[in-house]
């Protein structure tokens, strides 16, 4: 349980550096008249994956769940691939990156990266991640809540950010 507490809070960790990039580049896209798009979304997106930190370490704890190396260990890898993935997201994206829809009028659609092959490469890291965390530790009802729910949401998102692009881009 201890190395998996580790874990979550590298991932806490991983969650607030992305806040503070996300923060810097807010700034830099509102300075250049920067329009940000779904903001009813967004703190319910922010809920899930507080919840999902704070669930499964719960799960894990209330329910006594084992540490099962054939699961735990690949899930492990998952995890760390989504994060790498998450990232390749942020450098590829540069200031355009944002944990909110933000778009900047005039600049063109980022094609390069992973986004050279996915038109949403960070939300394929959402959601192995949000399946793979909580399963390192077997914490699978936090895997099924969080996915469900996130499936909601990323569809709200994914439409949302869809619209958004093709405004600018018209």
């Amino acid at each position: 349980m201890n190395a998996y507490l580790v874990l979550i809070g590298l991932v806490v960790m991983e969650r607030l550096a992305e806040l503070v990039v996300a923060r810097r580049n807010l700034a830099w896209a509102r300075a250049r008249g920067g329009v940000e798009h779904g903001r009813r979304h967004y703190p319910w997106i922010v809920a899930a994956h507080v919840a999902l930190l704070v669930a499964a370490p719960a799960e894990v704890w209330l329910l006594d769940r084992p540490f099962v190396p054939a699961l735990g260990w690949p899930m492990l890898a998952v995890v760390l691939l989504a994060q790498a993935l998450r990232w390749w997201c942020v450098a590829t994206l540069g200031r355009q990156w944002n944990t909110r829809v933000v778009v900047v009028p005039g600049l063109p659609l980022v094609s390069g990266g992973p986004y050279r092959w996915v038109r949403h490469p960070n939300y394929v890291a959402v959601v192995a991640e949000g399946v793979a965390l909580p399963l390192v530790h077997t914490a699978w009802i936090t895997a099924l809540v969080f996915t469900a729910a996130n499936a909601v949401l990323l569809t709200i998102r994914i439409t949302e950010e869809d619209r958004a692009l093709a405004s600018c881009s018209s």
